[in-house]
């Protein structure tokens, strides 16, 4: 977590050496029809006056550094406050007021997650939530180890956001988190054989267009299901998420075509799906434990046979 309180002390210091009053920066990191992830860094202290503002969606943030006093309206229990510490995650129903305080310390970064009320409505449906309780009836979580892996995956994206795939997570998250604000656990059950059917249609599809964009959203739509039943099928299924399986497809043609075709490590990159050279070298050595060019020195050695 320490690369990520970096980004929190330098601003601010930058807060303090102009000396001006607090503010909050937003970097968007994805989005899509119905959610979207920002990263939010705020810089007020104690000398910083609370303002009321309103969740204008539903929003889940988890807090990555620093700390801060939240609060907000219950459903018709008045008021409530919370300290909010790294590794717990801020709970908004849409409409509901709210106010941040740093009475106590200076500064915070949070991964704010905001959906429509059709979208999250639906992964709280999805999730088993009756409609009678799909508003959170709180304003925190804690950090629970439960939520451990997906607040860690959260954390793992500030540092490689651009391997990382925002909508998968934003899923994941929701239906965790309304899972567990209500008492309830995963249950593993049989993959209907209309279900296979409908995953195994969209593998094909990933298999003709595995170096287009392949967002959750149209691959469940291929599928004929919700995003949240498409992501848990599909990793029942195949033993990875979509995202996971896309990328090692990819990363396969590349190994393929980096030994059999004379084409630059950049050309091979970007035809295989990947923006950027530099992600696909690590993925690359993470996958196959060697950097391209190596790899392609090591089978062309292999093919020429020992040295006489």
């Amino acid at each position: 977590m320490a690369k990520i309180a970096v980004e929190l002390e330098r601003a601010v210091a930058q807060r303090a050496a102009t000396g001006g009053p607090g503010s909050l920066t937003s970097r968007l990191l994805g989005q899509g029809d119905g959610w979207h992830v920002a990263d939010v860094v705020c810089t007020c202290g104690p000398q910083d006056r609370r303002f009321e503002e309103q969740h204008p969606f539903f929003t889940i943030a988890v807090v990555v550094a620093g700390t801060f006093q939240f609060r907000g309206s219950l459903n018709g229990s008045g008021l409530a406050e919370e300290l909010m510490t790294p590794g717990s995650l801020l709970l908004g129903n849409a409409g509901q007021s709210f106010e941040c305080g740093h009475e106590h310390g200076l500064g915070d970064r949070c991964l704010s997650f905001r959906y429509s009320r059709d979208y999250f409505e639906r992964v709280a449906a999805d999730a088993g939530i009756s409609p009678s309780q799909r508003n959170f009836p709180g304003l925190r979580l804690p950090p629970l180890e439960h939520l451990s892996p997906v607040i860690a995956g959260a954390c793992a994206g500030l540092v490689r956001a651009s391997q990382l795939r925002w909508e998968e997570l934003s899923v994941r998250l929701a239906a965790e988190t309304v899972k567990r604000v209500h008492g309830l656990s995963a249950s593993v059950s049989p993959v209907p054989p209309s279900t296979v059917a409908r995953v195994t249609r969209t593998v094909r599809m990933i298999e003709r267009q595995a170096d287009s964009e392949l967002p959750l959203e149209s691959l469940a739509r291929e599928a004929g299901l919700s995003p949240y039943h498409f992501l848990r099928a599909f990793a029942r299924l195949t033993g990875v998420t979509p995202h996971q399986y896309v990328r090692r497809m990819r990363l396969r043609e590349a190994a393929v075509r980096l030994v059999s075709e004379k084409e630059k490590v950049l050309d091979v990159a970007f035809d295989c799906g990947f923006g950027d050279v530099s992600n696909f070298n690590r993925a690359f050595r993470g996958e196959f434990g060697a950097n391209p060019r190596s790899w392609k020195a090591s089978l062309d050695r292999l093919e020429a046979g020992p040295v006489q």
